[in-house]
């Protein structure tokens, strides 16, 4: 008999993990609560086996949701003593949630700036400084890929920089250590650069649309206040770390940065836009207008003008939104119908202190990551921290916005391996790293990682946000 192949495995789990439920009756669980707990257990499975593209499978829980949890449903027609059944748009209309709005926009203008080459321009002018030492011109790679990766997708960052460093890489010897600090330097840059705004990477988005629904907001200058700080501490970690095991040999590497900026109407209409969008957005605090309505400004004004024509938009990266608002429609499930309350008191979390949860927390975020989607980890921490948050059972010091904070960046800063983040991956088909290397400087971020957010979440965070 011919052996059954890893993805029929993943999806014979999947469907055996949803059918359960139905049929065990778990004690202290409502009817709808098992309902949920079969849809949990599916996307679980198939976003961390990946028997079907993981965006396909944040549609499959909204439509179960849709069918078996709303009050247009086949199962709860009516409410019941213990569950009042969603509508049917509580679940669909993540799809047009903020948080997916301000990733929609943020994807229009890096679209637009690729297609202007305003990012290979900005880190042209932005790298000048550094002049020719191997090691500042390290850093200074670091912090462009960190600034551009704070508003264009790490995975575009570092394909894009990945172009720049390719002929250093060739300038210099082949054992010269120098060329693996440099191939690491950008995926690392682009996974931490993303957490310093909320459109810097899907797992902000998470957390955003999980406290959203909570009733919290948090605007876009907020959150860089919170996140940028932290991140210019990891980098500046980070730099030094590669320096000190990949210690550079050669002492000059000229840098070739001729070029200049598009000079055409829609080019300077990009610019314009790109400007005013990224300044109304650090301005928030000042005009009151949210980040998700300021992200329609892009969307608006460069399909309406034709400079991103039909393809360019069927080219952008859709699926990401169908899986943030697929982790968002089943955090709604999961307060609604009681699943992660009973998740949460089923354990008896007085008995931990604050800080082991937080830093239990952020290391489980950051081993999950490691091995699967940072998104995909993000989105199944997030609905049960956010309960445990919001239960009260975890006592004084784990609040609701710091818990998400936590999950979050940590998320972020998984990159032992070349399948931890796409930016990984790509710097693995450089050809000058080896899997050690990245698992070495990896391990390391990772741990300093770790103690940096335990010690933003007891001691900054709490600062800023009371």
């Amino acid at each position: 008999m011919k052996a059954l192949s890893r993805q029929t495995i993943a999806i014979l789990l999947g469907v055996l993990g949803f059918i359960i439920p139905f049929f065990v009756h778990i004690p202290g669980l409502s009817e709808a609560g098992h309902v949920a707990l079969s849809i949990f257990i599916i996307a679980a499975v198939f976003w961390m086996l990946e028997p079907v593209p993981i965006y396909a499978t944040s549609i499959l829980v909204i439509l179960l949701q849709v069918f078996f949890l709303s009050k247009q449903g086949i199962l709860f027609p009516e409410n019941s003593a213990t569950y009042i059944p969603n509508s049917y748009t509580d679940f669909i209309g993540t799809l047009a949630n903020p948080i997916i709005i301000l990733f929609l926009g943020g994807f229009v203008l890096a679209d637009a700036a690729v297609k202007f080459d305003l990012d290979k321009n900005l880190t042209r002018i932005l790298l000048k400084p550094f002049g020719s030492s191997p090691k500042f011109i390290i850093l200074g790679l670091m912090l462009v890929t960190g600034l551009l990766s704070a508003f264009m997708s790490n995975t575009a960052t570092t394909a894009m920089m990945m172009t720049v460093i390719l002929p250093i890489i060739a300038k210099t010897d082949l054992d010269d250590p120098m060329r693996i600090g440099l191939a690491l330097s950008i995926p690392f840059a682009a996974n931490i650069g993303g957490i310093a705004t909320p459109i810097g990477t899907p797992p902000n988005a998470v957390v955003i649309g999980a406290l959203s629904t909570q009733g919290i907001d948090i605007a876009f200058t907020e959150w860089m206040v919170l996140a940028v700080p932290l991140v210019l501490i990891i980098l500046g970690f980070s730099w030094i770390l590669l320096l000190l095991l990949f210690k550079p040999k050669t002492g000059l590497v000229p840098m070739d940065l001729k070029g200049s900026f598009q000079k055409s109407g829609s080019a300077l209409f990009v610019y314009v836009v790109f400007a005013a969008t990224v300044l109304l957005w650090i301005t928030e605090s000042l005009h009151g207008v949210g980040s998700s309505i300021v992200a329609l400004i892009p969307v608006a004004a460069l399909s309406l003008t034709g400079i991103l024509n039909k393809d360019d938009i069927r080219q952008l990266p859709w699926e990401v939104l169908w899986l943030v608002a697929g982790g968002i429609s089943l955090g709604i499930s999961m307060e609604s119908t009681g699943l992660a309350e009973w998740i949460i008191t089923s354990i008896e979390w007085s008995a931990f202190s604050a800080l082991f949860m937080i830093i239990a927390f952020s290391l489980v975020a950051i081993i999950m990551s490691n091995f699967l989607s940072n998104t995909v980890s993000a989105t199944l921490l997030i609905p049960l921290a956010v309960s445990l948050a919001t239960s009260g059972v975890a006592g004084e010091g784990f609040s609701l916005i710091l818990i998400s904070l936590v999950i979050g960046v940590s998320a972020s800063l998984a990159m032992m391996l070349p399948i931890s983040t796409p930016p990984n991956a790509i710097a693995m088909s450089t050809g000058s790293l080896k899997t050690k290397h990245m698992t070495r400087a990896g391990f390391a971020i990772g741990i300093f990682g770790l103690l940096i957010v335990t010690l933003y979440a007891l001691f900054y965070w709490p600062l800023i946000l009371n």
